[in-house]
């Protein structure tokens, strides 16, 4: 057995009894042996396919425990783990078996058609179909195969999976990552969060995506706690499993539709031990309306597929912060042990307390570089070895760190730096405004100027000409955006993050 393959940590860390459940998903249990032996059959199929060391296994599946199964069994076989967002159509697919070369497709039975004849045309040999109903070719193959197999012997920085990037700025990159990299990132948090014995995980999210995938799955598996899966998202189910539960993580989007029903209540809630929330930035006005609604103070924390967790707002007395234990809204909490954060100006220099620039991070979470991209890679990193995040932040004097923006969506109106999330955040505390996203806009005159989506909320309407004279009795001129608009939502990708690309570019000319 290798005790570098991440498998194997996640194996030794299930009960001594594996009769024991591991999930529930429906009106199905699946126990720990079953979690054991399934993917020992899995990975023998692989092994039985003769591929090369380090093959690519490419899936896009819908959500199942047995998808999770076949996760697992690539990194117990040894080889790379590639899950593709099931939103994924034609092109994009194209894209990713041409680039990644996989030598396993795993596809959902309804799109066999048309996956397999992209895969075979770019040469891929293995086409498997697997479907959430416990269906499709890839389970009847490996029913044949035998139960128990001998964990793959790898290198602890060898690549155990590829996340492609969620691609809202030109082509997608596939970040490689290492082992290493999860089990670090996995085992810290185990400990930050303050996992424990008797917790039950409420599994809600996709697992083509680090949120899901790692800091979720990795979370319960790691603790050897089972699971409460939900295939889809439905918020009167997700508080029904909360009296069973003790541990939910989700996008801010899932917060609010359960805001939106009445039986979330502190009684609903009491069994639970903590909230979890990421991968999109939440409203102050959410946590604080969950915090009036359950008595619970959602934690928010900070990654990114390249990294997976980088920091997190500490759940228990952080001995490093002087024994801040504060779940501070509107920050990302501490750098993760491990991990240093730092934030620089242009030239490279770093900023003091309160001063914004772009966010760079070092640790054993933070990936080796994107797949088949050298110089891409050589530009992402600094000369002393750390990641250029993209995004843009601070730190304030406790050592807590907040996200101004992502770089690409400074606005630079007349020489002066505009950062869209601040100017969000006195939009959103207007009255009537639900949520806004402002972006830059090419103009004659200042280079680039800003631009206000603002949704509104139930109800209530709003005057885009009195929201901009609002704004300019708070905030410098050159930061009021010199448009407004009302929409009835935001464009979002699968994660719930807001895609200000498609923003940018509807608004492109409108000053041209």
């Amino acid at each position: 057995m290798s005790a570098n393959n991440f498998f194997q940590t996640l194996r030794q860390s299930f009960p001594k009894d594996l009769d024991q459940t591991a999930v529930w998903a429906g009106n199905l249990a699946y126990s720990w042996r079953d979690l054991d032996e399934a993917s020992a059959m899995l990975a023998n199929l692989l092994d039985g396919l003769k591929i090369p060391k380090g093959s690519r296994i490419a899936v896009q599946v819908d959500k199942s425990v047995e998808a999770m199964m076949l996760y697992l069994a690539t990194l117990r076989a040894g080889y790379v783990f590639l899950p593709l967002n099931t939103a994924y159509q034609s092109g994009e697919i194209g894209y990713f078996i041409d680039n990644a070369q996989p030598a396993v497709v795993v596809c959902s039975p309804a799109n066999f058609g048309w996956v397999s004849k992209i895969a075979f045309k770019a040469g891929v040999q293995n086409v498997f179909t697997l479907g959430d109903d416990r269906t499709g070719s890839l389970l009847e193959r490996a029913a044949h195969c035998k139960r128990t197999h001998r964990v793959a012997a790898v290198k602890a920085d060898d690549l155990a999976v590829i996340i492609y990037t969620s691609g809202t700025t030109g082509r997608s990159k596939g970040a490689m990552l290492s082992h290493a990299n999860i089990r670090s990132n996995a085992e810290v948090l185990k400990t930050y969060w303050g996992w424990q014995n008797g917790d039950v995980l409420i599994h809600a999210l996709p697992i083509f995506h680090v949120h899901g995938l790692f800091v979720a799955i990795h979370g319960a598996l790691i603790n050897g706690s089972p699971m409460i899966w939900m295939d889809k998202f439905d918020p009167k189910a997700a508080i029904a499993h909360m009296a069973k539960g003790t541990v939910f993580m989700g996008v801010p989007t899932l917060y609010t539709r359960m805001l939106a029903e009445a039986a979330l209540t502190p009684e609903a809630t009491a069994h639970m031990r903590l909230f979890v929330s990421g991968s999109a930035p939440m409203l102050v006005e959410t946590h604080e309306a969950w915090r009036e609604r359950t008595g619970h103070t959602i934690l928010e924390r900070y990654g990114m597929s390249e990294t997976v967790m980088l920091t997190s707002n500490p759940y228990a007395a952080d001995v490093r912060h002087g024994g801040l234990s504060e779940k501070r809204i509107g920050t990302v909490g501490f750098p993760l042990p491990g991990v240093s954060l730092r934030v620089v100006d242009d030239a490279g220099q770093s900023l003091g307390t309160d001063e914004i620039g772009a966010i760079q991070v070092q640790g054993p979470n933070v990936f080796a570089g994107y797949w088949q991209m050298p110089e891409k890679t050589a530009e992402e990193f600094t000369a002393d070895g750390y990641f250029k995040t993209g995004d843009v932040g601070k730190i304030d004097a406790d050592g807590y760190v907040t996200i101004v923006g992502r770089s690409k969506d400074l606005i630079i109106s007349g020489g002066y730096n505009v950062y869209p999330a601040e100017v969000e955040s006195y939009l959103n505390n207007l009255p009537g405004v639900a949520e806004s996203a402002v972006v830059g806009a090419p103009h004659p005159d200042f280079g680039e100027v800003g631009v206000a989506v603002l949704v509104a909320r139930p109800g209530a309407k709003l005057d885009a000409a009195a929201v901009l004279a609002s704004l300019k009795q708070q905030l410098a001129n050159y930061k009021v955006p010199k448009h407004c608009e009302v929409v009835s939502e935001l464009p979002r990708n699968t994660m719930g993050k807001v895609q200000k690309n498609l923003l940018r570019d509807a608004h492109a000319k409108r000053f041209l």
